[in-house]
């Protein structure tokens, strides 16, 4: 029969020696999928903040006026070479221009589809998409601050965790002094929220 004998590669299998809260931020979910009732936000949208947003719209300008003409001048100039099935340069630079073409066709459908989010205000006082939150472990005293975004946006080693992450998905809707627990591959940690902004 075929195919027996075959296992499926384990989802995650990496263990951490200390429990610290940014290395939770990119563990995946063991199910790899997002409950909707984890986070009162729409899935299927972009979540931006204003910078990430305006960093994605110079991104995509950038492609289109600059990266997209020097494409097309290197195609043309190919092409005037002559035979193109054993010309390198242009195979370079096609397959150079699927990638481009590819990502500017992501960072529009981003941006359509994206919320950018209101940093200014937090009347309720719990933790938002955009929020800033500072969290301590449970038995240490290190405190961190984390900027809750959305998954385009998260970069973790700037302290921007995904709505989507373990840590972000059980901070959103709480507030300071709740406590929350965070369920990875490496086990069960517990973090306390000190501050909210």
């Amino acid at each position: 029969m075929a195919g027996r004998g075959l296992r499926a590669a384990p989802r995650y299998t990496r263990e951490w020696s200390r429990a610290r809260p940014s290395e939770y931020v990119c563990a995946r979910p063991r199910s790899g999928k997002i409950s909707a009732m984890s986070s009162p936000h729409d899935s299927s949208k972009t979540y931006l903040t204003p910078e990430g947003a305006q960093k994605l719209r110079d991104e995509l300008a950038y492609l289109r006026d600059v990266k997209r003409p020097e494409l097309a001048e290197r195609l043309r100039f190919a092409i005037q070479q002559g035979d193109l099935s054993e010309n390198a340069d242009y195979a370079a630079a096609k397959e150079e221009q699927g990638f481009l073409e590819g990502r500017i066709l992501a960072l529009e459908r981003m941006l359509a589809d994206s919320i950018i989010l209101d940093e200014t205000t937090n009347d309720q006082g719990e933790v938002r998409m955009g929020s800033r939150v500072t969290v301590v472990e449970d038995g240490f005293d290190d405190q961190e601050t984390f900027q809750i975004v959305g998954v385009a946006e998260a970069d973790p080693m700037h302290g921007k965790i995904s709505n989507a992450s373990p840590l972000g998905q059980a901070l959103i809707g709480k507030r300071v002094g709740a406590k929350v627990r965070v369920v990875t591959p490496a086990g069960v940690t517990v973090f306390k929220i000190l501050a909210i902004e």
